[in-house]
């Protein structure tokens, strides 16, 4: 559906009227593919066919095309009727739509109503529209339901009532339309606030230098240190667009549940109403939790078949008033507030969610909703959302590439297949679904163990799979446990990744009875992705080389600004930042893996020695929690009197939180994982940490995945491979965790490089600027000696 607010002219199909509907209660995306298209076409075809035998004339695939002014709007529609047969007296003319469905039948002219109302909404819109086109009166309308598994057909005439459908979803959709016009003039009088009351160096230009770049480039990547006010800026520039009309939305992605609330928050101070201020507009913002979160059963079971909550649906709501989450602008939508909503309407919270969005300019969640392959139709399918009328502001961008991928990668176990059979077969289902399914699970069975399948087990994955997938959209599911039927949907998934132009796969089984379906590079899927929105802001503390950002994104670099895959970067000058790291290169160890045993107790003195320079607890970053482990022993042996603090390996934030102010206190040394939700997510270190070590780039484990990834590249020179696969990620998860320990004008830092490799030139030159430069150290005497230099003086 494309509108123009000014004109009030409103663009559809008539699939897409007929499926409108404003409060998307219960519309969660159904599964289908490409197998579920080609069966409705082969049976289109077959009744064509039939038609043309009784030789009536009947002319099939009719366009359609009209306009309708209804409440001050213009609807334009189009659209194609499936068969139109010429009036044949006494009979008039047929307006005849053709659809296949799983459901069994015959059923009740009521339940087929109530389960497929929006065909019968097309064929009533393909009705009307007919009779303004060609004045056609009387004439009549039937849709004719096809059973898939069986071919049993069944006929269901247009009748008085129904045709009323067609006015009114047109009050439904112009009702919507108004909506998104007071939407727009609540944008256009936004009162926008300054993100900060003070600002810091560098803070304006960095402002003024992104609204710039909004001004002449649609993809950008935003570099800002940590601590800089990063989310401010950026919703300062957003807000900014939406009032000037540039977007109609801004999609604000961030990993974390914390950074999404800091988002929430930061907006309710730019643009909430303040006491003794004249009443002003602000945005309409929701934060999207994930599914699991809004559940309010004991367990996670997400099905008609097994949640109360998801039973009657449009009824519930009405008596429940859960419009008022939309429709009333400062009514609490915090996820408690859902929670208790859709206990006491005995509704989904998820449904008032998936509702409640169309109505809000602000979309605030996790990256899976723009870049997961399921999760992404909660956005794509809001009435009225368009991509290109979207700013994107994607926080740790840096992150996306290897979330794209993990988001697009499958584990299928013999276990999982052989419980799904069972059940299968206690369910008496169609018996061709048994038969593809134990194809299915002699497959796994007899699964090689192997780093890559070859291009038999391929082919055999692929033809298997597409059987299975067959067999799913043939007939419908019989009554099975919840977690079985996701196990077979999950086929569909499988099939459309074995496919997915836009990935680099990798098949391959780790263990006996285990398949991985690992997608090694998303990039492709990405920029496409990218390419739909209307303006994207890609932010990080680590951007990097541009080329490198750009390559793993599946971007340009900005040789020309009106490309619309080319990047454009925008470096946030942090001046205060400049002298506040003093940095050396310890030379006299190689941590390479080979390596580790034999320097450990070289790495445990050398955190001793940092320790004795520093007045307080250090922190010393690691590639891997048993390299961690390893050196903690080790310190145990030679310096038993030191207090070493091992990170925890998992927890809630203020668990971590809390550890991290016990460490500091009780510990001399807090070993951290490189890439961990510690360094890269825990902002508790700066100016609290004044000497910090890193133990070796964090280089990915060499593995079969990271061995096809280097395969793949096989057309680039090995040392630009080997700096993409490994070198660009473990230098990176190092930035990141340094940038913590500096987050503000006046923390310094001591930060001592523990390996040889870090002044290596292809090292080096991932480093960033301000950790270049350092002192190299080759002996014992030259590391003492610059421990006990003074510590760096910030500008």
């Amino acid at each position: 559906m494309d509108f123009d607010l000014d004109s009030r002219c409103a663009r559809l199909s008539v699939g897409e009227l007929a499926d409108f509907a404003a409060e998307r209660i219960g519309r969660a995306a159904q599964h289908s593919g490409p197998w579920r298209a080609k069966v409705g076409t082969q049976w289109h075809e077959e009744l064509r066919a039939r038609e043309r035998a009784t030789e009536s004339g009947a002319l099939f695939e009719v366009p359609i095309r009209a306009a309708v002014i209804h409440r001050g709007w213009r609807i334009e529609l189009t659209g194609r009727i499936d068969q139109l047969v010429p009036a044949q007296p006494p009979r008039p003319v047929l307006l005849r739509e053709v659809k296949t469905i799983t459901s069994a039948l015959p059923a009740s002219a009521e339940a087929l109503r109530e389960t497929y109302g929006s065909y019968i909404v097309q064929l009533a819109t393909y009705a009307a529209l007919r009779r303004m086109e060609a004045s056609e009166t009387p004439l009549s309308a039937e849709l004719v339901f096809v059973e898939i598994a069986t071919g049993i057909l069944q006929t269901l005439p247009l009748d008085r009532t129904d045709e009323l459908l067609f006015s009114q979803r047109l009050e439904q959709l112009t009702a919507f339309l108004d909506e998104q016009h007071r939407s727009r003039e609540r944008l256009r009088g936004l009162h926008v606030r300054a993100p900060f009351s003070e600002l810091r160096p560098g803070q304006a230009d960095a402002s003024q230098a992104l609204a710039d770049a909004l001004q002449r480039a649609r993809v950008i990547a935003f570099e800002a240190p940590t601590g800089f006010g990063k989310t401010g800026i950026l919703l300062e520039a957003a807000l900014r667009r939406l009032q000037q009309g540039h977007q109609r939305r801004l999609i604000y992605l961030t990993s974390k549940g914390t950074g999404q609330l800091q988002v929430t928050q930061t907006l309710a101070r730019m643009t909430g109403h303040r006491a003794g201020e004249p009443a002003s507009p602000s945005p309409a913002v929701w934060q999207v939790r994930s599914k699991s979160e809004h559940c309010i059963n004991s367990q996670f079971a997400c099905s008609p078949e097994h949640c109360d909550y998801l039973h009657d649906l449009k009824a519930r709501w009405k008596t429940g008033g859960l419009s008022r989450f939309y429709l009333l602008d400062q009514h609490p939508r915090d996820l408690e507030s859902l929670r208790r909503a859709g206990r006491d309407a005995t509704v989904c919270p998820y449904e008032i969610t998936r509702t409640a969005l169309a109505y809000n300019e602000v979309w605030v969640g996790d990256y899976n909703y723009v870049f997961g392959t399921g999760t992404r139709v909660l956005f794509d399918e809001q009435p009225g959302f368009d991509p290109a009328q979207t700013l994107l502001v994607i926080d740790e961008a840096h992150n996306l590439p290897s979330r794209a991928a993990e988001a697009r990668s499958h584990v299928v176990s013999l276990e999982q297949a052989q419980r799904a059979l069972s059940e299968l077969e206690h369910a008496e289902a169609p018996r061709g679904l048994v038969r593809a399914w134990t194809a299915w699970t002699q497959l796994l069975a007899t699964l090689p163990v192997t780093d890559a399948a070859d291009a038999a087990l391929e082919d055999d994955v692929a033809d298997t799979v597409r059987r299975v997938t067959d067999q799913l959209a043939a007939a419908p599911l019989p009554d099975l446990p919840l977690d079985v039927t996701e196990i077979l949907w999950t086929m569909a998934e499988l099939d459309a990744w074995l496919h997915d132009p836009e990935i680099t796969r990798l098949i391959w089984s780790p263990r006996p009875g285990e398949l991985r379906l690992t997608c090694l590079d998303a990039a492709g899927a990405i920029s496409s992705i990218l390419s739909r929105y209307g303006a994207v802001i890609l932010a990080s503390a680590t951007v990097g080389e541009v080329s490198d950002f750009a390559t793993a994104l599946g971007l340009s670099q900005p040789a020309t600004l009106d490309e619309g895959s080319s990047l454009l970067k925008v470096t946030a000058p942090a001046p205060w930042r400049s002298g506040s790291f003093r940095v050396g290169y310890d030379l006299r160890v190689d941590t390479r893996f080979r390596k580790r045993a034999e320097t450990a107790t070289e790495t445990a003195m050398t955190v001793a020695r940092l320790r004795a320079a520093s007045p307080a607890a250090v922190v010393v970053f690691f590639p891997s929690y048993r390299y961690a482990e390893t050196v903690t022993r080790e310190l145990e042996r030679v310096r038993p009197a030191l207090r070493v603090a091992l990170q925890p390996r998992s927890g809630t934030l203020a668990d971590l939180q809390s550890w991290i102010d016990e460490s500091l206190l009780l510990a001399d040394a807090l070993f951290l994982v490189l890439g961990s939700s510690f360094s890269e997510g825990i902002d508790f270190l700066g100016g609290r940490v004044t000497h910090a070590m890193v133990v070796g780039p964090a280089l990915p484990e060499v593995n079969a995945v990271q061995r096809a990834r280097l395969a793949a590249l096989s057309n680039v020179p090995a040392e630009s491979a080997f700096r993409r696969v490994y070198q660009v990620p473990g230098m990176q998860k190092v930035n990141q965790a340094l940038g913590r320990l500096v987050r503000a004008p006046g923390q310094r830092a001591v930060v001592l490089l523990h390996c040889e490799r870090f002044a290596d030139r292809t090292f080096q030159e991932l480093l960033a600027p301000e950790y270049r430069g350092g002192t190299a150290l080759c002996t014992d005497a030259e590391l003492d000696a610059w421990l006990a230099s003074p510590p760096p003086s910030p500008a």
